[in-house]
Parts: C-alpha cells; sequence; structure tokens
C-alpha cells in the first residue's frame, strides 16, 4: 500500500502543473492579443495619407488601442486573481479548517469576480468604439 502523503503530493504536483500550464497559455494569448494590436496600430502608421483620417484620429486610434489592450491586460490578471483566491479559499477551509478566514476571501472572491465581469464588460463596449474610430 502506497503512504497517503505521497498521493497528496502527486496530487498536488499534477495541480501545480496544469495551473502553470494553463497561465502561459493565458499569457500566450494575451501576447498574441497584444501583438495584434501592435500589428493593426503598424498598418494604420502605413496606411496612404490621401483621402484617409487626419493625424488626430489616427492618434486618438492608436492611444484607443494601446489602452484596450492594457486593460485586457488587467483582465488577464484579474483571472489569475481570481484562480489564486479560490485555491487559498480552499487550502485555509480545507487543510487548514479556519472556517472564519474562508469565509473573508470567500467575499474577496465575490468582489474580484465583480471586477472581473466588469473588465469584460467594459473589454466589449471600448473595443466596439475602437473599431468605430
Amino acid at each position: 500500500m502506497s503512504d497517503p502523503r505521497n498521493a497528496a503530493h502527486d496530487k498536488k504536483v499534477n495541480h501545480d502543473k496544469k495551473h502553470n500550464e494553463e497561465a502561459e497559455a493565458k499569457k500566450t494569448e494575451a501576447a498574441d492579443a497584444a501583438d495584434a494590436a501592435e500589428a493593426s496600430v503598424t498598418e494604420t502608421e502605413t496606411a496612404p495619407a490621401a483621402g484617409g483620417p487626419s493625424p488626430e484620429a489616427i492618434a486618438i486610434h492608436e492611444s484607443s488601442l494601446a489602452v484596450l489592450t492594457q486593460v485586457k491586460d488587467m483582465e488577464f490578471h484579474s483571472r489569475g486573481n481570481l484562480e489564486r483566491i479560490s485555491t487559498l479559499m480552499l487550502t485555509v477551509e480545507d487543510e487548514l479548517k479556519q472556517k472564519a478566514f474562508a469565509v473573508t476571501l470567500g467575499d474577496l472572491f465575490s468582489a474580484q469576480a465583480i471586477v472581473q465581469a466588469q473588465l469584460i464588460a467594459f473589454i466589449a463596449s471600448y473595443q466596439a468604439e475602437c473599431e468605430t474610430i
């Protein structure tokens, strides 16, 4: 029969490995989105000026895309915070048996979930605005 500590350790290692792979995938997605935003800015810069948008409009569009990229980065980190808070909540509640602190972490999780939802809504509306500029 194997030692239950080894099984628990293996489970934790597998969980950490999966979490790290997911985090790397999200970082790659965020980097791809930033590269796409930069590429669209570069395309805008190389577009012919004859009959095109004014330099002020181009500058506003570029600044808007930069803001959109930053907000998307914030949303990415917000998602990571949600995952970390949930992990901590499970650790405090299940392993450490500190129910009062788990409730507080649950409140923090709820607040972070609200921030996450608002960031997603803002990104959708701001992205639509950027497309119209």
